[in-house]
């Protein structure tokens, strides 16, 4: 008998733990504790930003020409792009690769017969050597023509100052956070959340082009300026004032 009555007793024991294991964990225990959450939480940003110089100049070459066949057209198109890129070997520090690519046909306006085929191809150009990058840009100014030109923050640069901005923008955060409690009259805060955003603004610049010597055919590599370009980082989030 006695040992039957210890039996019931551990048993309802165990029944009661449960019992209130299932009621912590029910949504209205749940709701007891996110419900902490509804107080004194504030959300705040803070930002670090710098203005940084470009170190990548970028160029987009193309070359268009029309012709009454389209394989003969196309052989032409060919034959300059393939020349440009031998060129663009004597030049290891520009990345050279092939862009788009078009071909249509030109109608006549009065009767809308076939006049003729007209093909355009692309080539980019990129490199940190804007000195290499203007004479070679020089070079293929003979047979090609320049639709773009605009400079950029390298990868490697970039990610180098964004990791410095980051701890920036933390510290503000932090001393914005701390500032706002003694100003509740609070003696400390607890992070809640908080999320790291990065941004990168280029500065307008006037489009480039090359210019032509007034007493040759000869074309002269421009002097360029890549101009800087903004980086930001920001820091939002939550915090609870304790």
């Amino acid at each position: 008998k006695l040992l039957f009555l210890r039996f019931c007793d551990d048993f309802m024991n165990k029944m009661i733990g449960m019992c209130l294991s299932l009621v912590a964990l029910s949504p209205l225990g749940v709701a007891a504790n996110t419900s902490e959450l509804n107080y004194n939480v504030i959300h705040l940003q803070a930002e670090a930003e710098a203005e940084v110089s470009n170190d990548l100049m970028h160029a987009v070459l193309y070359v268009e020409k029309s012709h009454k066949q389209p394989n003969q057209l196309a052989n032409t198109i060919h034959q300059i792009v393939n020349q440009a890129t031998k060129t663009a070997q004597k030049y290891p520090q520009v990345k050279i690769e092939t862009g788009a690519q078009s071909t249509y046909p030109i109608y006549d306006t009065d009767n809308r017969k076939l006049k003729e085929w007209r093909g355009r191809s692309e080539i980019r150009l990129e490199s940190a050597d804007f000195k290499a990058m203007s004479q070679l840009m020089s070079e293929l100014q003979n047979d090609l023509q320049t639709s773009s030109l605009d400079f950029s923050v390298s990868d490697q640069k970039r990610k180098r100052i964004e990791n410095e901005l980051m701890l920036k923008a933390s510290q503000q955060f932090q001393q914005r956070a701390e500032n706002l409690a003694k100003a509740w009259h609070k003696t400390k805060y607890q992070l809640v959340s908080l999320n790291i955003n990065t941004q990168q603004y280029a500065a307008p610049m006037p489009r480039a082009a090359m210019m032509m010597k007034a007493s040759s055919d000869q074309m002269v590599e421009q002097n360029v300026s890549a101009g800087d370009s903004k980086i930001t980082v920001s820091a939002t989030g939550s915090i609870q004032l304790q």
